[in-house]
């Protein structure tokens, strides 16, 4: 008498267990979308976030509105002044938004106890700075489109001709600066104890790139004559200056209408100079966030 025995019934496919590495990047991953939501949520219920959002997408629809009105009265229209003060709007607006938004993003969540609070749950320093970075990131991204969008359209209704590329560019231009500022503000809250001084940091920077920039080169430099070529690399160290300059390129237009520094830049640069003044808005947006990635991973601030 012979006996068969039959081997256990095997599934058709197994799937292996995932790598520990792996899951470890899952769960990494996982926690930074999950606080940078956080993030996002808390931007979005902000008073100031709405405040400075809606007066940004209402003076560029204004903006855009006159200078429509304008180029009928003058003869010329076309896209080219609408696209030169929503340029000339966001030097002003989206600096500042960009840093207050991120002066408060550190500071003010150490104040409260909520940094801590998150700290205490299995995430860690490197995942929260990068999830606070993403969301707020994430809610200026909304703001500059929006803004945009909404201009755009008004000026399409009014039978304007809007270039949708040229439009497109300035945006991601001005996000780009948002960012850069959004590093610049974190790393101002990362060294601030209190959500008030990063505040206040903020706002002087905000002057001096904005304002005293322009201001005090000039002042500098026919107080002590400096050459073209100096004048030139102090003015694009400056991140607005150079997303100005991002943008008059971008736009194909003359950059005489920047004197001696202008001219130079042609002259020197060529066509390259779009690349360079673009590439200094990327080295503003990963530099400071950087740094205060790295001070803030330190863990001294609780």
């Amino acid at each position: 008498m012979t006996t068969t025995t039959t081997p256990p019934a095997t599934p058709a496919t197994v799937r292996p267990a995932p790598a520990a590495p792996e899951v470890k990047e899952r769960a990494e991953l996982r926690n930074v979308l999950v606080v940078a939501r956080k993030e996002l949520r808390d931007a979005v219920r902000d008073r100031w976030f709405w405040l400075y959002a809606g007066g940004f997408t209402i003076l560029a629809v204004a903006l855009s509105s006159f200078a429509i009105s304008e180029a009928r009265v003058v003869g010329f229209g076309g896209f080219g002044r609408t696209a030169a003060s929503l340029v000339a709007l966001v030097q002003l607006v989206v600096p500042l938004m960009g840093l207050t938004l991120g002066a408060r993003s550190i500071a003010s969540q150490r104040e409260r106890g909520t940094l801590a609070f998150l700290l205490a749950h299995p995430v860690s320093r490197s995942e929260a700075f990068l999830g606070i970075f993403l969301g707020s990131t994430t809610a200026m991204l909304a703001a500059v489109a929006g803004g945009f969008g909404i201009a755009g359209l008004v000026a399409a209704i009014r039978s304007a001709t809007v270039v949708a590329s040229d439009l497109v560019e300035i945006a991601l231009l001005s996000w780009l600066l948002a960012v850069a500022m959004i590093g610049v503000g974190m790393l101002v809250s990362v060294t601030a104890r209190r959500s008030s001084a990063a505040m206040g940091t903020a706002l002087f920077v905000w002057l001096l790139l904005v304002f005293l920039g322009d201001v005090g080169l000039m002042g500098t430099a026919v107080a002590t004559r400096l050459p073209v070529n100096a004048l030139f690399f102090t003015a694009v160290a400056n991140p607005v200056e150079a997303f100005r300059l991002s943008t008059i390129t971008a736009l194909e237009g003359s950059l005489d209408v920047l004197g001696p520094v202008g001219s130079y830049a042609v002259e020197r640069l060529g066509d390259a100079l779009r690349w360079v003044v673009g590439g200094i808005v990327v080295v503003w947006a990963v530099v400071p966030t950087v740094i205060a990635w790295a001070l803030f991973r330190r863990g001294r601030d609780l």
